[in-house]
């Protein structure tokens, strides 16, 4: 009987390794907390303060590299890791890593997003309440001796518009609260759905209708090439006269010179900036700019908030070392969280799928079709399809494949793939993956499913069978005679090689016919060659599982 092998490591960038040989540098501060978890399972090296060359010349030494927004992780520094898997940014946003480059050679980038929501969230309140009520002003005032109160007056955000930027994690979390102020709370986001903006109290609007009506803009949209100076002059001249810009998000978000003809002008009431362009800012006229609130990147800088994207991005770190998955990974083809748990069984049967075409058939991989049928039509598939292209690719590419870049380099090959959905099955399963290529115009076709917690391979060409599809398996196409189970066994008996299970199958009486055998041990070149020899042997792979 055969024993099914674990999961395989579905989201791992490349081939798992025990994290205990694992070599990670921490080039940026990480809480004690986040280190001490490395080191539990693996050899960390702390070594801050890199500059770019210095970084450059020790970082093909390591596994996995931690940073947080000082280091950047560049092209030149990825082709330097020549043992990299993971690159871990502790905190939200990777703008200061090459993640298409990363995906590219198959490393995955995390960041431990969630750890600081809170932190920034309280930050935003409060430098829009210190911004309103001109709180530094007066205090600075105060500590001059003077007491002028009336110079001081402030704006109450009860019965405002607050527009928000972005509605990601921050943004939903600032909208619940300005809602505790009896503030109306509008956003711009064409990744988020009407449904969770209505769940949070948020009505959804296009930027330009957001500008018009907001009397605070709070930003918090990651930062990309497509929103680099996504408030600039023509955004300022739009808003409210006299309204607020909150900016605690990255500071390539906003043209800052034109932030400040916005605020001398009075075209804008006042700013609260706790990002820039550049940090440190140097010789920035929006600090000690009178309607400007400035904080140094102080957002995610609260005690807690460090601890916890520390640990955070550690066990993410270790995740990615043992091969499991991982949910903060940036550039992991699962987009939708939710899906896992029904997912995850089936991305081992994907990559078998693509693994065993691969061997049976002798075509040129031009196009392969994917056909997810059952409760799988409902869900995203996309990690399911990179699995199968890992799987068909892994052994016949001289570049590395793994989900992380499976269909980079599937584009690269020139290999075009399909996805189709449908209802129902063609056989009485549950939920089935079918993978077809074309071999000489004619469909080659296997499909597999999950049976009990097991990948089960159900169909070979117009065959349907049962089979573990682990370790080695003989497959034969032949004529259905007397006798020919018997001569391969024979041979294979003859040739030291024990059967573990065997499926045969048939479309009519003494017509084609398949026959399915896991093996113990590989055959030899030379009882393979046997086995093809015997009179109304069709065809003989063997297939490595």
């Amino acid at each position: 009987m055969m024993v099914a092998s674990p999961p395989a490591a579905p989201y791992s960038g490349r081939e798992a390794t025990s994290a205990r040989q694992a070599r990670v540098l921490v080039a940026d501060q990480l809480a004690d907390a986040g280190v001490e978890i490395l080191r539990a399972e693996s050899q960390v090296t702390v070594q801050t303060g890199l500059t770019p060359a210095q970084l450059l010349e020790i970082i093909g030494d390591f596994d996995a590299l931690v940073v947080r927004s000082a280091t950047k992780v560049t092209k030149e520094v990825l082709d330097a890791g020549r043992n990299l898997r993971v690159v871990a940014r502790a905190g939200v946003g990777v703008d200061n890593v090459d993640v298409e480059e990363a995906t590219r050679r198959g490393i995955v980038v995390v960041n431990s997003a969630g750890g600081s929501t809170f932190a920034a969230t309280e930050h935003t309140i409060a430098v829009l309440l210190a911004l309103a009520r001109n709180v530094p002003q007066a205090m600075q005032s105060l500590q001059k001796g003077e007491w002028t109160p009336s110079k001081f007056v402030g704006m109450e955000l009860r019965g405002k518009t607050l527009g928000i930027v972005g509605l990601g994690r921050i943004g939903t979390q600032v909208a619940r609260r300005a809602l505790a102020f009896e503030m109306r709370v509008i956003a711009t986001d064409p990744f988020i759905s009407r449904e969770h903006a209505e769940s949070n109290g948020v009505e959804l609007a296009p930027l330009d209708k957001l500008l018009l009506e907001s009397d605070v803009v709070s930003l918090h949209a990651p930062l990309s090439p497509q929103n680099s100076d996504l408030m600039g002059a023509a955004e300022f001249s739009r808003m409210k006269r006299g309204a607020l810009l909150v900016n605690c998000a990255r500071g390539g978000l906003l043209d800052e010179e034109a932030l400040r003809h916005a605020l001398d002008s009075g075209q804008l009431g006042g700013a609260a900036l706790d990002v820039f362009q550049q940090e440190p800012p140097q010789d920035s006229p929006l600090i000690g700019h009178p309607r400007v609130v400035t904080t140094p990147h102080l957002a995610a800088s609260s005690r807690e908030a460090q601890q916890e994207v520390a640990t955070d991005v550690a066990r993410l770190v270790l995740a990615c070392l043992r091969g499991e998955h991982v949910s903060g990974a940036v550039n992991a083809p699962l987009r939708v969280a939710g899906d896992i748990e029904f997912i995850e069984p089936y991305l081992r049967l994907a990559e078998k799928l693509g693994q065993a075409m691969t061997q049976l058939t002798e075509a040129r991989l031009e196009t392969v079709e994917l056909t997810y049928a059952g409760e799988l039509a409902a869900h995203d598939v996309t990690p399911l399809t990179a699995a199968a292209i890992k799987g068909l690719l892994a052994t016949i590419s001289e570049q590395r494949v793994n989900l992380i870049n499976a269909r980079l380099v599937a584009r690269s090959r020139g290999l075009n793939v399909l996805e189709q959905k449908a209802d129902r099955p063609e056989a009485n399963y549950a939920n089935l993956i079918t993978l077809t290529v074309r071999e000489n115009g004619h469909p080659r076709v296997v499909a597999g499913t999950i049976i009990g917690d097991a990948p089960r391979l159900v169909r070979i060409d117009d065959y349907w069978v049962d089979v573990v599809p682990e370790g080695h398996v003989l497959v034969t196409q032949h004529l259905d005679r007397p006798g020919m189970i018997g001569r391969v066994g024979s041979l294979l008996g003859d040739g030291d090689v024990n059967i573990s299970a065997m499926q045969v199958g048939r479309r009519v009486l003494r017509g084609d016919a398949i026959m399915i055998l896991n093996l113990d041990e590989p055959l030899s070149k030379e009882l393979e060659a046997e086995i093809k020899a015997i009179p109304d042997v069709r065809s003989v792979k063997q297939v490595s599982l």
